[in-house]
């Protein structure tokens, strides 16, 4: 299976996507400080997916950052739009939209490999 055919990797690529072109209309004073902390997070996003998928072996230990990456992306997309830097709510509630998308299946890839870990047996 491709990296393109996932559609974790496909939703968090489009979230990268939606986030340079949002930024792009930011005001200065935070497309330069908000805007490059965005940039800079749903990159991580995709950074942590593309190690975990490439490395199956260390994808539990890896898939705990990524989860947490998300949820910092969405309080940095609240902190957005209450300082009302994007053009519209639209823009925002899509962004938002597909934050949570990622969020969830990260959350469940994560669910996933903890399932199929077997259990550690600890001594008596």
């Amino acid at each position: 299976m491709k990296r393109n055919d996932i559609p974790i990797w496909r939703d968090a690529n489009r979230l990268l996507l939606l986030v340079e072109q949002a930024v792009r209309h930011f005001p200065r004073y935070h497309k330069y400080t908000l805007g490059s902390e965005l940039r800079r997070q749903a990159m991580k996003i995709c950074q942590w997916i593309h190690r975990a998928w490439q490395n199956r072996a260390q994808a539990l230990a890896i898939l705990p950052r990524l989860v947490l990456a998300v949820d910092d992306l969405k309080i940095q997309l609240q902190l957005a739009k209450e300082l009302q830097v994007f053009r519209n709510f639209a823009e925002f509630e899509q962004l938002a939209e597909l934050t949570v998308q990622v969020g969830k299946q990260s959350g469940g890839w994560l669910r996933r490999l903890q399932v199929a870990q077997p259990e550690v047996s600890r001594p008596a």
